[in-house]
This record gives C-alpha cells, structure tokens and sequence, in this order.
C-alpha cells in the first residue's frame, strides 16, 4: 500500500530536529531507519502530516564508556550494536541481542532508538533495555530529561516521550551481577518473536507476552528466594496478559515464557 500524502523535512541537529516536530505538534513524526513508522504508515495505522528526518545526525549515533555506564546514541543501528567491541566486553547481552533482529538490512539501517520508541511489545531491544534497567535521555521543547526504562513503556505503542520529544540516548550500567541469556521462539529467524526471554543477572524480562515488555516478576522473586532454574521458570506466565493472534494463542504463549524462560536461566547460569 501507499502512505497517506506527508510533508517531509530534513534536520541536521537535535535542537532542528525538535523545533520542526514541536511546531508541527502531534500531526509530525521523526524519522530514523524507518523500519517501524514506515510500514505503519504503509497500511495507514500512522498518517503523520509530517516527517523529520534525522536519519543522519551523527551526534546521535555512538557507544561510549562513560565509566560506571554506557551511553548509546539513539541513533546507533543495530548492527553497530553488534559489532561493538565496547558492548562485546562490557554488554555482551546487547550485543548478542541486536546481532539476533530481523535480517542484515534491518539491521543496517534500524536504529536503537527507534525500536524503542516505536514500543512495539513483540521487538526485542525493549525488553533487554528493561532488562538491564537502562535510562532513556529525551530532549524536548521544555529541555533534557532521564526516564526509567520501568516508567518508559505505557502501553502497545505508547511510551512516556511527550509530543515534540526526541529520544536522545540510551544510559545502561555495567552489570554487577554476571549471567546473562536470550532466548525467543519465531516461525521463522527475521520474525517477530512469538514470545521472547531476557535475562541479565536476577532481572528476566518477556517478549510479547502483554502490552508493553514485562519484567517476569515471579521468577525473579523465587530466584532470589533460591528457586532452581526450573522451579522459577514455572511462574514465568503470572502477571502476564499475552495477546491472541493468528500467530499462537494466550496458553501457548504461556507455555513457551515457561519452556524459554528456563532454558534462559539455564543459558545464563553458564555465563559467568
């Protein structure tokens, strides 16, 4: 299908960037690889009046040790991620995961940032970023803020960034505690995941099994409470709302955040 007609501009800096999305208020989007809004507007469920293209603003694409963490630039692709020596030694969960999206031109051209904030529950990059308990870094009209990856996530395709914000950065500190595992379930390699398992120390979060990415708050309960591996994994489903769709319904979702959530645990206890 065709999108809807869209004015399209181009920015060259962030501060450009939110001016031109701020006057255009809620009828403007802004454009990085475009692999989520694009087919979105595709099937018209997105009909931006207008785009801001901020696809080459290289200040926001960069991995930095900045210390006690590192920052991602929200404009750094998938592949960087994957490539990084910085995230191989000091993030390899990250690393690992980004290798895992989609196909190599997904992966050239989608940017972190932009899977965020597209929010889409069934994509992979959230749930690793809840995973790791990052903070996002969004700057707007009103200036520069930090929000928890917890409070970030509002619903399916929702997240807390106002209008005319732009997501800025990605701050991820070094994990203290070792272990960490991916694992999801696809019908094929450059699916969506069907459900999916982060976990990163003692933190498990799910892939498509609610609204937003959910933190698998039983399991981490019964790990820290000395559960095994397969004792926690049998609470990977409570306080899960996952969707009904032509793809698998809730009891088999429910099935797999069990099977995949133990093999994770299992996968993580390996990586020390």
């Amino acid at each position: 299908m065709i999108p809807a007609p869209f004015t399209y501009r181009r920015a060259w800096s962030v501060e450009e960037a939110v001016e031109l999305v701020a006057h255009d208020g809620e009828d403007a989007k802004f454009l990085a690889g475009g692999h989520s809004l694009l087919p979105l507007m595709k099937l018209r469920l997105a009909v931006p009046q207008t785009l801001v293209d901020i696809g080459r603003l290289t200040e926001l694409s960069y991995i930095r040790d900045e210390g006690d963490h590192i920052a991602v630039g929200a404009a750094t692709t998938h592949g960087e991620l994957a490539a990084s020596s910085l995230l191989a030694e000091q993030l390899p969960l990250l690393a690992h995961v980004a290798g895992q999206i989609g196909d190599p031109q997904v992966r050239h051209c989608g940017t972190i940032g932009g899977s965020l904030a597209h929010a889409d529950p069934a994509a992979d990059l959230p749930a690793v970023v809840l995973a790791l308990d990052a903070t996002v870094v969004a700057r707007g009209p009103a200036g520069r803020r930090e929000i928890a990856a917890a409070d970030f996530f509002r619903g399916l395709f929702e997240t807390a960034l106002e209008p005319a914000e732009l997501l800025t950065e990605i701050r991820i500190a070094k994990p203290g505690a070792p272990g960490w595992a991916f694992q999801k379930f696809t019908k094929r390699a450059i699916d969506w995941a069907i459900v999916g398992v982060v976990v990163q120390g003692g933190r498990v979060a799910l892939v498509n099994m609610g609204q937003t990415p959910v933190r698998a708050a039983a399991v981490e309960a019964a790990l820290a409470d000395g559960a095994s591996a397969q004792q926690a994994a049998a609470h990977a489903a409570e306080g899960t709302s996952p969707p009904e769709d032509l793809t698998a319904g809730r009891a088999y979702r429910e099935h797999l955040a069990r099977v995949l959530v133990r093999r994770a645990l299992v996968d993580a206890q390996g990586r020390t």
